[in-house]
């Protein structure tokens, strides 16, 4: 009874079995589509969330086929365009917050309806568990993911109480389709045949990722960054011809912020696909130009990104030290390391130097990386001596300037001496006396400065290791040197490290 007073309410029929669910989803989809009352419009939707989960399953879930599942997923559709982002008609792709006050709302309304739904599939599969009825949930899956990663983001159009119904839409996405994860829900299993919903994904995104339309809906590109990131080997390779283009043209705007998303997106894509792949159709090298080109800026925030996107692009781009000739030509290696040591020397805001020095550490790891990677054959990596004026210059003057309260920009620079020195060994004697020099006025700075003890403690113990590595390429010269230091002028704490060098046995590794 109460399920035939809900059709009389939606002037639908007088019983269940006076029309099929065919009808009455059209007859709702056509409801919904006509009406144009934000009052009539909820009302539907609770009208139908209330029909969803009091029918029958034998009447919800009749002989599934391709028109009782297109009929569904229209009507799923239609639901979600209620609560689709306002159209931006601006360059700037945003809108002011107030533009979205009502969507939180509808995706509430919208996400209960797709909820209930959800639950009386999962219901019937466990009656039935028909292949026909599978296929429902695998067909509405794209659509619910879609729709959940939209809300799910803290963002201007969301609230809490949205962000946890996506939540829990989207965990209703996953166990549609039988997943374990969303991991599995987008790429498939590996062990199975059945795909994962990212392809109908992104062939739905495809659309609103163009040149000219893409920021029309703010959204998109975080629906796709989200989704994009998800996947890993070996499973985004096969999508490398749909996210690879998207990614480049987010990064290629004008906003600071796109151009991060953009560069996040790219550096997955580095980090996820064969290098064999992405050196196909010349597609390293055009990532390569388009995300060298953004180091040119002062925003440390983009630095951030594209620091560590190139570096591990460059693996991509240059041969194995296996395959080098030696000498050792210029590469793209010494670019990105003139180019770092080049802004590092006339930086001074804190930010940017702080990621500076820290990307100028993992490229150097990197290079000494390839360097043990040549089977004892040091050739490979010591040619970082060709910046080795000028990296000294950097590490002299970054240990001078204190970055505290954390001290971050230090501790990279000193991560930076310690690989230089593990590389570049036989060229140290000849450097041994100014970075000496620098080593003790950074270790009496840190002792008379007012930092947390375990920082302080960090910074010493650190630059210490410096000491030693040098004291191990010069074979013990900068020990005598060290026992001449007069101990009445020195502090105690510097006092110590300078005894822990002069004691340590030479067997020390580099």
């Amino acid at each position: 009874m109460e399920v035939a007073h809900i059709l009389q309410k939606m002037k639908i029929g007088d019983t269940v079995g006076s029309c099929s669910v065919f009808v009455a989803l059209s007859h709702i989809h056509e409801q919904f589509e006509v009406e144009d009352s934000h009052e009539n419009l909820a009302r539907i939707l609770e009208n139908t969330a209330e029909l969803l989960a009091n029918a029958p399953l034998s009447w919800l879930f009749p002989k599934v086929n391709t028109d009782i599942r297109g009929q569904y997923l229209g009507l799923v559709n239609s639901f979600t365009r209620y609560a689709a982002l306002p159209v931006c008609d601006t360059d700037s792709g945003a809108l002011p917050a107030k533009n979205y006050e009502d969507i939180p709302a509808k995706a509430q309304a919208v996400s209960t309806v797709l909820l209930v739904l959800s639950l009386q599939i999962q219901k019937a599969l466990e009656d039935q568990n028909s292949p026909a009825i599978r296929s429902l949930g695998r067909t509405l899956a794209p659509t619910y993911c879609i729709f959940s990663i939209t809300h799910l983001q803290e963002q201007p159009w969301t609230s809490a109480a949205s962000r946890k119904r996506a939540r829990e839409l989207l965990t209703s996405a996953v166990e549609l389709t039988g997943s374990r994860s969303v991991q599995e829900l987008l790429s498939g299993k590996l062990d199975d045949d059945q795909k994962g919903v990212l392809g109908p994904v992104l062939d739905t995104l495809k659309p609103e990722l163009t040149k000219e339309s893409w920021k029309r809906n703010q959204a998109v590109k975080h629906v796709f960054s989200w989704v994009l990131v998800q996947v890993g080997r070996p499973w985004l390779t096969e999508y490398l011809e749909k996210v690879f283009p998207p990614s480049l043209l987010i990064s290629d705007d004008y906003c600071t912020e796109n151009k991060v998303l953009g560069v996040h997106c790219l550096h997955h894509i580095v980090l996820n696909v064969p290098a064999a792949n992405l050196r196909q159709f010349n597609r390293a090298h055009v990532l390569y130009h388009a995300v060298f080109n953004h180091l040119y800026t002062s925003e440390a925030t983009l630095i951030q990104v594209v620091l560590p996107c190139l570096i591990d692009l460059l693996s991509v781009l240059e041969k194995p030290p296996s395959c080098a000739v030696i000498p050792r030509k210029p590469n793209r290696f010494d670019d990105m390391l003139r180019h770092i040591l080049t802004y590092m020397e006339m930086e001074h805001k804190l930010d940017l130097r702080r990621v500076y020095a820290k990307n100028l550490a993992l490229l150097i790891e990197r290079i000494l990386y390839l360097t043990l990677c040549t089977s004892g054959d040091s050739r490979m990596g010591i040619v970082i001596i060709r910046h080795l004026k000028k990296l000294e210059r950097v590490i002299v003057g970054y240990l001078e300037v204190s970055d505290s309260p954390e001290e971050k920009c230090r501790l990279s620079i000193l991560d930076a001496l310690q690989k230089t020195i593990q590389i570049a060994w036989p060229c140290m004697e000849k450097r041994m006396g100014l970075l000496t020099q620098s080593l003790l006025r950074f270790l009496v700075d840190i002792s008379s400065d007012s930092l947390p003890t375990q920082l302080k403690e960090h910074l010493m113990t650190e630059a210490s290791h410096c000491l030693l590595l040098l004291n191990h390429c010069l074979k013990g010269k900068l020990q005598t040197l060290l026992r001449e230091v007069d101990s009445s002028c020195v502090p105690d704490p510097v006092l110590m490290c300078i005894q822990k060098v002069t004691a340590a046995p030479l067997s020390i590794s580099c």
